[in-house]
């Protein structure tokens, strides 16, 4: 097979792992947002790249649910001392990446290119592209003004109500090198339990990308993030509610409107209906065993 997910951070990349387990060595191809990059301390941060490639290499501190396992803080707390921001969280092992990428973008180096040599150090046969290479950033519209994703997010808690998004950028972005390449020769596609405001829809903003999924000749098949009709993690509930008018597997659905073939849904919300069938299963991913089962399932529905 080659199957082709896309990804947002935390829950898309629980799923990405399930699917590399389930999957033979060099047959997965995940594309991750990079709408919440931000610069932090003066160092380019990809969040939802970073958190696939951890999980993916057997890195990510599963009980927290996000960075690098066993980590401590002394350079953030260091920085924090000497007057820096310390709003968004840096670990110690995290800084190690953030370094190099940072230094490499500054040397000239793209993005994605500087995403293949950290998932070639880390090991990996499965190929991680960032959906560009150009700028691209997600804003958040809310009733208090506009926000950039990440001070939305971390710095506000994301406690402001949204009302629209904004991708900054995508008009102009192209899809990085190998992207649109990989959806056309794809036997399958997957998107993940992401928040489809925050994690695939800047992904699906750049236009070339969204074109070749819309122009696909395989399956596709999302993944809900919600189970009861809500986010194990975050705010999706609240902005479905607020922007697509209710949380059933069908305002899920249509946040995917002709991008999806299918949608799995938890088990907990079903019986339900949407405008693309619906696949029962446990969505819930506590461990590395419910990952790849869960994978299992959605390939199954790709067929």
């Amino acid at each position: 097979m080659r199957v082709v997910c896309l990804s947002g951070g935390v829950g898309g990349a629980k799923l990405a792992r399930g699917l590399q387990d389930a999957l033979a060595p060099g047959e997965l191809t995940v594309i991750g947002n990079v709408g919440d990059d931000v610069c932090a301390l003066g160092l380019h941060v990809s969040p939802d790249l970073d958190s696939v490639l951890y999980a993916l290499a057997g890195l990510n501190d599963e009980e927290r649910g996000w960075g690098r396992a066993d980590e401590t803080w002394r350079a953030l707390e260091s920085a924090r001392e000497w007057g820096g921001e310390g709003w968004f969280q840096l670990g110690d092992l995290d800084l190690g990446l953030h370094l190099v990428r940072t230094q490499s973008l500054r040397a000239g180096e793209p993005l994605s290119s500087v995403t293949a040599r950290l998932t070639a150090s880390a090991g990996l046969a499965t190929s991680l592209l960032p959906a560009t290479d150009d700028r691209l950033r997600t804003s958040v519209v809310t009733p208090a003004g506009s926000f950039p994703f990440q001070e939305w997010f971390v710095s506000r808690r994301h406690e402001d109500e949204v009302d629209a998004m904004r991708f900054e950028g995508a008009d102009a972005a192209a899809a990085a090198p190998g992207v649109v390449e990989a959806i056309a020769d794809a036997t399958a596609i997957v998107v993940a339990p992401s928040n489809p405001y925050t994690s695939i829809h800047p992904i699906l903003a750049v236009r070339a990308i969204r074109e070749a999924v819309v122009a696909r000749s395989v399956r596709s098949v999302a993944v809900s993030p919600l189970i009861g009709g809500r986010a194990v993690k975050g705010p999706l509930h609240r902005m479905l509610s607020r922007m697509a008018g209710g949380t059933s597997p069908a305002h899920v659905a249509a946040c995917y409107e002709g991008l999806i073939d299918a949608l799995v849904i938890d088990r907990s919300d079903a019986p339900a209906a949407a405008a693309v069938p619906l696949v029962v299963a446990d969505t819930l991913m506590s461990s590395g065993d419910d990952a790849r089962r869960l994978a299992a399932t959605v390939l199954e529905a790709t067929v």
